[in-house]
């Protein structure tokens, strides 16, 4: 699945930084970087969960901390990014929210931990900005769904026997 390309792309790297960045991309995140920290840079299970779920997290914060001060700015400065931004809250806010609302923290939760391409700690960032959530509770959200999805998929990885 995870072929030596990988390490060609991340050779000017200790493996441990390879992980953090590949848990960094879009997408990939934990999801890639676990099988491929273990299998690829041949690194303890351990240290390659550790890795991985910061560096899934440094695009979190950065997501949380920026996006809506950029988001207002955009809004300010150009009516087309205004509108689209309106119409983008009152339809994902119109479609959701009631689930969000009877489900809370869990379904943010749970929408991180799921390690399937377009749920994770990105698009986590994204839909707790969308609805709202303050900073101080996102965070600690995300990093929770985040630690599940790194647990299911090392446990996918290796399987439950090897992981101590």
């Amino acid at each position: 699945m995870f072929n030596i390309e990988w390490a060609e792309i991340f050779s000017g790297f200790s493996p441990e930084i390879a992980v953090l960045i590949i848990a960094m991309i879009p997408i990939a995140e934990l999801r890639a970087a676990i099988p491929i920290g273990i299998t690829v840079f041949d690194l303890p299970v351990i240290t390659t969960f550790i890795y991985a779920f910061i560096g899934n997290l440094i695009p979190v914060v950065i997501i949380l901390l920026c996006l809506e001060p950029v988001s207002r700015w955009l809004m300010i400065h150009s009516k087309t990014f205004q509108r689209f931004l309106n119409w983008l809250f009152d339809r994902t806010r119109k479609k959701h929210s009631e689930k969000f609302e009877r489900y809370g923290a869990l379904a943010l939760i749970s929408f991180v931990a799921i390690p399937l391409p377009i749920t994770g700690g990105w698009t986590g960032s994204l839909a707790a900005f969308l609805f709202g959530i303050p900073f101080r509770k996102a965070l600690p959200l995300i990093m929770v769904g985040v630690a599940f999805a790194g647990a299911i998929v090392t446990i996918l990885s290796v399987g439950l026997d090897n992981i101590f």
